[in-house]
C-alpha cells in the first residue's frame, strides 16, 4: 500500500461513489475497483459494503480512513517543511498533450511538480497527440506527453509512463454500423472505419488491416485527435481502433453510447511517455520536471 492507494481509498471513503472517485482521481472504474480489492486483500478485511445503489464503510474501513487521513496530513506537513529549505525555481514551463492525457496521466505528475516547485507557472496546450514530438522539436512546447513514435528522433529524449493498449469500439445504439460490427464473424471490409490522421495508433491500425487481410478498408473519415473519433463512433458513423484510455476518459453520455468489441490482441500496445529535446535537459526548470518522472 502506498500514498496513491491511500488517496484513492480516502476519496472513495468520503464520497461513497465509485464513479465520482474514478473521475476525480483520473482512473477508470475498473482500475479503482482493482486497487480497492488489492488493499482489501493486503489487509485481509473488507473495507466497503456495496450493492447496486450504496457504498458504506465497514468497521475496518473506518479504521483505515482515520489512518489515511493522519498519514497524508503528516506527509504534506513534511513536504512543506522540506520545501521551505529547498531552492525555489520560478518562470514558465510550456507543456503539450492531448485532452485525454490531461485527464489520465498529467494530474499526478503536476501534483508532484507543483509540490516541489510552487512558483513555476505551467502553460498547458492541448491538441492531437500525434503532433507532440513535432511541438517539442520546434520549440512550441518545452515538453510533451506523446506516444513513442516508431523512429524516435535522435535529438529527442523519451521517458515512458506506461503501455497503452488499443480497443475496437462500435456504436451501441441500433444502426447499420452496429449490425455489421456485431455479427459473429464480421466482414471488416464492409464496415466503415474512422481513423486518426497519423501517429502510433494509426501505424498499428494499418498493420492490423494487413493482418486481417483488409486490402481496401471503408474509411468514413480521418480525424485529428482521438477524442473526436469516440464521438463520431457514438453517433453511428463507423467503428474505430483506438487507445483504451481515450474511451475510459470520455464523458459518460458519449461512453454510454459505445460498444466495446474487445481488445485488439493482435495489435501491440504503444508506449506513452514524456519527450524533451536532449540539449535542454540541463535547463533548471526542465531538469526539475524531468527528475520527478
Amino acid at each position: 500500500m502506498d500514498l496513491r492507494d491511500l488517496k484513492l481509498f480516502l476519496h472513495l471513503a468520503e464520497n461513497r461513489h465509485f464513479g465520482r472517485t474514478a473521475r476525480a482521481m483520473h482512473v477508470s472504474p475498473s482500475t479503482l475497483s482493482r486497487q480497492i480489492q488489492r488493499i482489501e486483500d493486503e489487509l485481509g478485511q473488507f473495507l466497503f459494503l456495496r450493492d447496486n445503489r450504496t457504498v458504506t464503510l465497514t468497521g475496518s474501513g473506518e479504521q483505515l480512513r482515520h489512518f489515511a487521513q493522519q498519514t497524508l496530513l503528516q506527509y504534506q506537513q513534511m513536504r512543506h517543511a522540506i520545501a521551505q529549505h529547498a531552492p525555489s525555481l520560478s518562470g514558465e514551463l510550456h507543456l503539450f498533450c492531448s485532452v485525454t492525457a490531461a485527464y489520465s496521466h498529467l494530474p499526478p505528475i503536476l501534483d508532484r511538480f507543483r509540490a516541489e516547485q510552487p512558483q513555476v507557472e505551467i502553460k498547458l496546450t492541448t491538441g492531437d497527440a500525434a503532433d507532440a514530438v513535432e511541438k517539442v522539436q520546434s520549440g512550441a512546447a518545452d515538453m510533451a506527453i506523446a506516444g513513442r513514435p516508431e523512429n524516435l528522433p535522435a535529438s529527442i529524449d523519451f521517458i515512458a509512463l506506461g503501455l497503452i493498449p488499443l480497443i475496437l469500439i462500435a456504436p451501441a445504439l441500433p444502426c447499420p454500423v452496429h449490425t455489421l460490427a456485431s455479427e459473429e464473424k464480421p466482414d471488416w471490409s464492409k464496415v466503415p472505419f474512422i481513423l486518426p490522421e497519423q501517429g502510433p495508433a494509426r501505424h498499428r491500425i494499418d498493420l492490423w488491416f494487413r493482418r486481417e487481410h483488409i486490402a481496401n478498408p471503408q474509411i468514413y473519415a480521418t480525424v485529428s485527435g482521438h477524442e473526436a473519433i469516440v464521438s463520431m463512433v457514438a453517433l453511428g458513423c463507423g467503428i474505430a481502433l483506438l487507445p483504451d484510455v481515450v474511451l475510459e476518459n470520455s464523458p459518460d453520455p458519449v461512453r454510454n453510447r459505445i460498444l466495446e468489441l474487445g481488445n485488439a490482441t493482435s495489435v501491440a500496445p504503444f508506449e506513452l511517455g514524456v519527450c524533451v529535446q536532449k540539449k535542454r535537459l540541463s535547463e533548471p526548470l526542465i531538469a526539475a520536471f524531468w527528475s520527478i518522472l
